[in-house]
C-alpha cells in the first residue's frame, strides 16, 4: 500500500521537519512552518520490474573529452561595477538572484539596467509583482529612464514563462520572486511556490536564452528568504548592502565567473551611481598628520582597496581597561595588542584602546594586523605616520610579519593611489619587506625623520 509522507517546511529558511514547530531551530523564526503537499511513495516505484533499476533503464553517457567548449554570450548591463560583480555582464539564459533589505535600491538598480539594455536594442520584460505600473513610471521619471520597457503585473509563473517564450526578451526582471505563483502549489510566497516558481522561470530562461534577474526578500539575518534550494537553482546570487554612505554589491555565487567580486555604488537623486575608485572614496576624509591613522591595503572578496585603520589610546577611569573594536576581528586585535606589549614593551594596561576601520566596512582580513599594530603604536606614542605610507601584513605571536593573500594586487592598488612607500612582509617583488613588528616601527619612523 502506498505510504503518504507529510513534512513541514520553514517558509523563512527552508528547514524541514516531520512535525510543525513553533520556532524554527535553524533561523529562529516564529510560526513559520507550512505543510508541504503530501507525496506518495511505494507501489510500482518500489517494485523491481524487469531490467534496470525498478524497471528504469539508464540514459546516454557522454565522455568529457567529446564535449565542446563554448563561451556563454554576455550582454553589458551598462553599469561597469555591476558587470564586474557578474563576471563581465549578463549571461544569455543565466538566472541571477539579487537580495537586499527593503529600500536599499534593488528596484532602482534594475530599472537603470533595464533602461541601458533597452537603449542598446534589447527587449526588456519587467514583471512588477509589488508595485503598480504607475509607481514604476514615477521612479522611471525620477531616474530619467526613457526607454520603452515592457511591463506586466501578471505574476503567474506559467504566464511569465509563456511571455518569455513568445517575445524572447534579452532581459527579464521579476520583482520579486516571492510574489510569483504556481497553480496548485499552496499559498503565494510559500516554500513550494517560491521553489517551483524559481524552477519554472529558470527553465524558461534556459530555453529562450533570456538573461533573468529575480529579486528576493531577505530575512532578519540578511539572507534570502525562502528555501535554500532556490539559491542552488539560480546561476548567480548577489547581495546589496549598505555601508556608511555607500551601497556594496557582493557576489556570493557565480557559475559564470569568480564569486566574491565587489561593486561599490553611491545612492544619489539620479539613482545608484558606480564608484569607480573606492580607495579614493573611502580615504577622502582621512586626516593627515594625526597619530593613530594608518592607510592599509586590504582585499574584500576579490577586490583590493585602501582603507583607513584608526586607533585611539586614552587613560582609563575604570578598574579594567576597555577594548573597543569596530569593523575588524576583535580577537585578532587582542592578539596584536598582546604582541605590542610583549615584543615592544609597550604599556597598554592602563589605557582604553579604540580601534576602528573607517568607512563602515567590516573586513575580517588578517592582512590588516600590521596596520592595527602601527596605528595603536602611533596613538600611544603620539607620533603620526608619513602621509605617503601604506601598510599590510599578518602579525604572528612571535611578533613576526607574515605574507598575505593577493600581496601583489594590494601593492599595485597602493601604487595607483600614490602611496610609494609600502611597509609589507618580505618576499614581495620590488619592495624591501619587514620581518617583525619591531622592525616595521623602526622603518616607519626612520622614514619620517628622513
Amino acid at each position: 500500500m502506498a505510504r503518504v509522507t507529510t513534512k513541514y517546511v520553514c517558509n523563512s529558511c527552508g528547514y524541514t521537519s516531520a512535525k510543525p514547530l513553533g520556532r524554527c531551530p535553524n533561523c529562529q523564526a516564529w510560526n513559520s512552518f507550512e505543510e508541504e503537499v503530501p507525496t506518495v511513495t511505494g507501489g510500482k516505484a518500489r517494485g523491481g520490474g524487469a531490467g534496470g533499476y525498478g524497471g528504469v533503464t539508464g540514459g546516454k553517457l557522454t565522455a568529457l573529452s567529446t564535449v565542446g567548449r563554448r563561451e556563454e554570450p554576455r550582454t553589458s548591463s551598462g553599469i561597469a561595477e555591476l558587470d564586474r560583480v557578474l563576471g563581465g555582464g549578463l549571461v544569455a539564459g543565466g538566472v541571477t538572484l539579487i537580495g537586499g533589505e527593503p529600500g536599499i535600491g534593488k528596484s532602482t538598480l534594475l530599472l537603470q539596467v533595464a533602461d541601458s539594455v533597452s537603449r542598446a536594442g534589447g527587449t526588456v520584460l519587467y514583471v512588477a509583482g509589488e508595485e503598480s505600473l504607475e509607481q514604476i513610471r514615477l521612479r522611471a521619471d525620477r531616474l530619467g529612464v526613457t526607454a520603452d520597457i515592457q511591463l506586466t503585473r501578471d505574476t503567474r509563473a506559467e504566464h511569465i514563462a509563456a511571455l518569455m517564450n513568445e517575445h524572447k526578451p534579452a532581459l527579464c526582471i521579476v520583482d520579486s520572486i516571492q510574489t510569483v505563483t504556481v497553480e496548485g502549489e499552496g499559498a503565494p510566497g510559500g516554500v513550494a511556490q517560491v521553489r517551483d516558481g524559481t524552477s519554472m522561470l529558470t527553465r524558461a530562461a534556459k530555453e529562450t536564452g533570456t538573461a533573468t534577474v529575480l529579486v528576493g526578500h531577505v530575512t532578519k539575518d540578511g539572507t534570502v528568504a525562502g528555501p535554500k534550494v532556490m539559491e542552488h537553482i539560480v546561476d548567480t546570487t548577489v547581495f546589496l548592502e549598505t555601508v556608511g554612505a555607500f551601497r556594496l554589491l557582493r557576489s556570493v555565487k557565480n557559475r559564470f565567473g569568480q564569486a566574491g567580486e565587489l561593486g561599490v555604488f553611491e545612492m544619489r537623486g539620479e539613482g545608484l551611481i558606480a564608484v569607480e575608485n573606492p580607495s579614493a572614496a573611502f580615504l577622502a576624509e582621512r586626516p593627515v598628520g594625526v597619530p593613530g591613522s594608518v592607510v592599509a591595503a586590504t582585499v574584500d572578496g576579490q577586490r583590493p582597496m585602501l582603507l583607513e585603520v584608526q586607533a585611539l589610546a586614552s587613560k582609563t577611569p575604570y578598574p579594567n581597561a576597555r577594548r573597543v573594536v569596530v569593523g575588524l576581528d576583535p580577537r585578532r586585535v587582542d592578539v596584536v595588542l598582546a604582541v605590542l606589549e610583549r615584543r615592544l614593551d609597550l604599556t597598554l594596561g592602563g589605557l582604553d584602546i579604540y580601534v576602528n576601520l573607517a568607512g563602515g566596512l567590516k573586513v575580517p582580513d588578517p592582512g590588516l594586523d600590521l596596520a592595527v599594530a602601527l596605528a595603536v603604536y602611533s596613538a600611544v606614542v603620539g607620533r603620526a605616520l608619513p602621509p605617503n605610507v601604506a601598510v599590510f601584513g599578518e602579525v604572528g605571536l612571535a611578533g613576526e610579519v607574515r605574507s598575505t593573500v593577493a600581496s601583489q594586487r594590494r601593492a599595485e592598488e597602493a601604487g595607483r593611489a600614490g602611496y610609494k612607500r609600502l611597509i609589507v612582509p618580505p618576499g614581495l617583488d620590488g619592495h624591501a619587506g619587514v620581518r617583525s613588528v619591531e622592525e616595521a616601527v623602526g622603518v616607519v619612523w626612520q622614514t619620517a625623520k628622513a
